[in-house]
């Protein structure tokens, strides 16, 4: 099984297809890198695709130190894959936890991006003190539960989230399917990373001033029944410069793996613009 080694030693899962211009796909809290595999079919064809699982999902290592999981930990991870790989710069796409890392990829390293993609981005982030204390305490519940129910149980509870609901009705087979996968996570990885990644990360509206400085071409993808996702979202297309937001209707959380033909063709078009000099084309 093919592994890289982070910056500091941890391995991580990675799978690879296609040739052409490099796409880095970065999941969510309740993903890995089968998250992806709608995304890796269709662009394959045109692009090297890279998928991987973060630290703390297998079969990536699963760290037991606090200290070894954080929001610049999981952006580095995202660039020493690259350099592992020989990718010098690539579409970075992210979706949810990931959206926030592959924001902070642009951020602090935009020679490496020729896109970004920050679908489904937004949970935990409000500019209302009170609103962010209770979404610190849903987190602390989150990570407590994976901690002491066991991944089976605390798995079945997440992916019947209210954010879940659009794509299990719309197709139970494909939700069905996300709830599996999640059920074989690592319940040691996912407090982990709701402990001391999700929970201590800062929210959009503190990165406000880096996000005005933006330069990468961005797109926000938000489905409109992720009702935690949608201000942020709106928030990121009116602080970014370089932003694009598209809102798809009768969605939720799982917009990738929920609207595959809307994702792939709204990226697609994204990445095409990008590489031609032309996604800020219709500004003076």
């Amino acid at each position: 099984m093919p592994h890289i080694s982070a910056r500091d030693g941890v391995r991580l899962y990675y799978e690879e297809a296609g040739s052409g211009s490099a796409i880095v796909f970065v999941h969510e809290y309740a993903g890995d890198w089968r998250t992806w595999e709608p995304q890796m079919r269709h662009f394959s064809r045109a692009h090297r695709c890279v998928t991987f699982s973060q630290r703390g999902y297998p079969p990536s290592d699963v760290p037991s130190k606090p200290e070894q999981y954080g929001q610049s930990i999981a952006r580095d991870d995202v660039l020493a894959l690259m350099d592992a790989l020989k990718i010098d710069k690539a579409h970075v796409v992210g979706h949810s936890m990931g959206a926030y890392t592959a924001l902070h990829v642009g951020m602090h390293a935009p020679a490496r991006c020729l896109s970004v993609v920050a679908a489904g981005c937004g949970w935990g982030s409000t500019p209302d003190a009170k609103q962010r204390e209770a979404m610190k305490a849903l987190a602390a519940e989150t990570g407590k539960m994976f901690s002491e129910e066991g991944i089976a149980a605390a798995a079945a509870k997440y992916a019947d989230a209210p954010m879940r609901q659009a794509q299990k009705h719309k197709d139970p087979r494909g939700h069905g399917e996300f709830a599996r996968m999640l059920a074989e996570h690592s319940a040691l990885g996912h407090a982990q990373t709701m402990f001391n990644l999700q929970l201590k990360r800062p929210t959009l509206w503190e990165m406000e001033d880096a996000l005005k400085r933006f330069a990468v071409p961005l797109l926000v993808i938000v489905g409109d029944e992720d009702e935690p996702c949608i201000d942020g979202s709106v928030f990121l297309k009116r602080t970014v410069p370089s932003a694009g937001l598209l809102v798809i209707p009768r969605s939720g959380h799982n917009i990738c793996a929920e609207e595959p033909a809307q994702f792939n063709a709204a990226i697609a078009e994204l990445f095409a613009s990008a590489e031609a000099g032309r996604w800020l084309a219709h500004k003076p």
